[in-house]
């Protein structure tokens, strides 16, 4: 199973956040959740420098945040903060 797919299944958040401590986009999109009165499972690349590149061979997405939607069967990668807001609408 992929790392995504792992961290998705463990979590009973609505999505799943991959972030870095100094993210803009990172923080907006958290609100965005909060705003929206969704869960998120925040996993931090700085603390957890390992998961990043599985993270991005799995996703394609280089840049921060990573957004999973957690809520269906089959955890959905999104994408970051402008993907997650266009598809929250």
């Amino acid at each position: 199973m992929s790392r995504v797919v792992d961290d998705a299944k463990s979590s009973d958040a609505d999505f799943i956040v991959y972030s870095t401590t100094f993210c803009p986009y990172c923080v907006a999109a958290k609100r965005l959740f909060d705003a929206k009165g969704l869960t998120y499972h925040e996993i931090n690349f700085d603390h957890e420098p390992d998961v990043r590149n599985d993270v991005v061979s799995e996703t394609g997405h280089r840049t921060v945040p990573v957004i999973i939607d957690n809520r269906g069967d089959n955890p959905m990668f999104i994408g970051g903060f402008d993907e997650t807001q266009r598809y929250l609408k």
